[in-house]
């Protein structure tokens, strides 16, 4: 399967995406909920900490010269939602997009011949795009509601 190149696109639009929706937020609206547990700054967080675990999965990659791949189950979220719900909204806000701006400045970087192996193994470790709207739409749509 080859990587399209359009990936860096993506995963830029989706990161100016969540740079104009933090710069537009109050912080009131950092705290309105998103689904039963979350809140948009929780939600921010748990970017923060996904985009920040595909970094650590590029780190060793690079040192391996192969695809490293550490096993993290979707309990994680469960078990980090206190950790996050804990962080300032505004903080939580930051470091979601400090995450997001380094990890597309890492992909972008990032061996051509490696990053194809990444790609094949798991798409979502490059196409950061998809974890970063998927969670985009559910905020705009709370802060709809």
């Amino acid at each position: 399967m080859t990587l399209d190149p359009s990936f860096v696109q993506l995963n830029r639009a989706a990161t100016e995406r969540l740079r104009r929706l933090i710069n537009s937020l109050s912080d009131e609206q950092l705290l309105h909920p998103v689904g039963e547990h979350w809140t948009v700054a929780v939600c921010f967080a748990h970017l923060a900490f996904w985009e920040r675990r595909v970094m650590y999965v590029l780190d060793a990659t690079r040192a391996a010269g192969q695809v490293v791949s550490p096993d993290i189950d979707i309990f994680v979220n469960d078990l980090s939602l206190p950790l996050w719900a804990a962080i300032p909204p505004r903080e939580a806000a930051r470091q979601a997009l400090e995450a997001c701006d380094a990890c597309d400045k890492q992909l972008e970087s990032f061996p051509g011949p490696l990053l194809e192996l990444v790609y094949e193994q798991r798409q979502r470790n490059v196409l950061r795009s998809l974890h970063r709207n998927a969670h985009l739409d559910e905020v705009d749509q709370a802060l709809k509601s």
